[in-house]
């Protein structure tokens, strides 16, 4: 009980520092990037853009240290779900350092681009609308499609097996399914204006403070084995 006290207080942990470090990444490198001169902005902000790549990092390893904190408390519910838990922040993981690479050869492009002063920088330019492209793209597809789909398999495992209060994870599952619902409508140009983010946006937060001050719910926790230990007797009888 002690050990699943302390890696509680590190997941709510985490959750905050993930959701901090997404949001500082957006801050550092958003106003650079959404600039029409984006390449002069870039250049001359380096050091703006490498705090923003950094913080991009951050998130990449947060997310993936939060599964596999998780993983055996999810994993006495049912295996495939806490596989299925691990792998979606995996490649979400993936997508925000593939997100990260595609910002780091823009930056190289700028700086290219600043000391050559080419008269011609429509080359410049295209390559740097596929950068800027692929990198929203893959953070698009990380923070947001991937998350979701994480969320409801995170929320749904914790509903079943009552580690948090069921409101809380109840919460989280409709929120995640907004979020999801959002970024779809997204894909046909239909702008929610973030407001579907916010439910999930909130529940993480709450979460990670229960988590943080209250933890993973005892009884829930001194039930699981024995929960599984009579299910793996029930399988040698029959």
């Amino acid at each position: 009980m002690e050990t699943s006290r302390k890696i509680a207080i590190i997941v709510g942990i985490l959750f905050i520092i993930a959701t901090a470090a997404t949001i500082l990444s957006s801050v550092f490198t958003g106003s650079l990037l959404e600039a029409q001169d984006y390449l002069v902005q870039v250049a001359a902000n380096e050091t703006q853009m490498v705090f923003g790549l950094l913080f991009m990092l951050i998130t990449a390893i947060t997310v993936v240290s939060i599964a596999v904190m998780m993983y055996p408390f999810l994993n006495r519910h049912h295996e495939i779900v806490a596989v299925g838990y691990l792998s979606a922040r995996i490649v979400e993981g993936v997508l925000l350092i593939i997100s990260v690479l595609a910002l780091l050869t823009l930056m190289t492009l700028s700086q290219e681009f600043a000391a050559t002063g080419a008269a011609d920088p429509s080359n410049f330019q295209a390559a740097g609308n596929l950068l800027r492209t692929l990198s929203e793209w893959a953070f698009s597809l990380g923070v947001g499609l991937i998350f979701a789909l994480s969320a409801l398999i995170l929320n749904y495992s914790l509903y079943r097996t009552k580690l948090v209060p069921r409101w809380l994870s109840a919460w989280g599952f409709i929120g995640a399914v907004l979020l999801l619902a959002g970024h779809v409508l997204a894909y046909f140009s239909v702008n929610s204006l973030g407001i579907l983010d916010l439910p999930i946006a909130l529940q993480e937060m709450v979460f990670a403070v229960w988590l943080i001050v209250k933890g993973f719910n005892p009884t829930a926790l001194a039930s699981e084995p024995a929960k599984t230990e009579m299910n793996e007797a029930q399988k040698r009888l029959s």
